[in-house]
């Protein structure tokens, strides 16, 4: 799996993944809403891209076998002078969820962040209910930092957003054996 940058042909896909107001909101958060237009995918684009001076990065994950696209992820926040951005916007085509597409995706993330950005602290979000994409964050080196309390609406029942986040010293430590 390689992650490149997102294209406007890629729009198709991340409109097809976006199956419902919830499940966009599951994974791009209130940045896009539902139905996903090729307007708003524009608007997202604008600007990004430009590895020395944007403030986002948009990706998509390709199967390198298939050339087939996978998913998406982003950096957003980028803030070169305090080494910092944020993970964002991660989704994993449904037919190729379960098979570690979205963990490579998030190692690949991590290896831009901390190796060619440079960056020192890269965080994200997610809601508690999706406790698949906890235990991956988890697992790759991301702690706890706190909970945002119902601060998301879902139906009629407001959910919890779990923020965490890893440092560049602890990605290294995990990755010096």
């Amino acid at each position: 799996m390689i992650l490149r940058f997102i294209s406007e042909s890629d729009f198709e896909h991340l409109k097809r993944w976006s199956v419902s107001p919830e499940y966009l909101k599951q994974w791009a958060g209130p940045s896009l809403t539902f139905p996903l237009d090729d307007d708003q995918l524009t608007k997202y684009l604008d600007g990004a891209n430009h590895p020395a001076n944007s403030d986002r990065l948009i990706f998509c994950a390709v199967h390198e076998a298939t050339q087939q696209v996978v998913g998406h992820i982003s950096f957003s926040a980028i803030d070169r002078a305090n080494r910092s951005a944020r993970i964002g916007r991660v989704v994993v085509d449904t037919d190729y969820q379960g098979r570690g597409f979205g963990t490579r995706m998030m190692n690949e993330m991590l290896r831009i962040g901390f190796e060619s950005l440079d960056l020192h602290r890269i965080s994200l979000g997610a809601f508690a209910f999706n406790t698949v994409a906890l235990k991956t964050y988890e697992a790759l080196g991301f702690k706890r930092e706190g909970v945002e309390r119902e601060s998301a609406l879902f139906g009629e029942q407001y959910v919890d957003c779990v923020e965490m986040s890893i440092l560049d010293r602890e990605w290294l430590a995990l990755h010096e054996s």
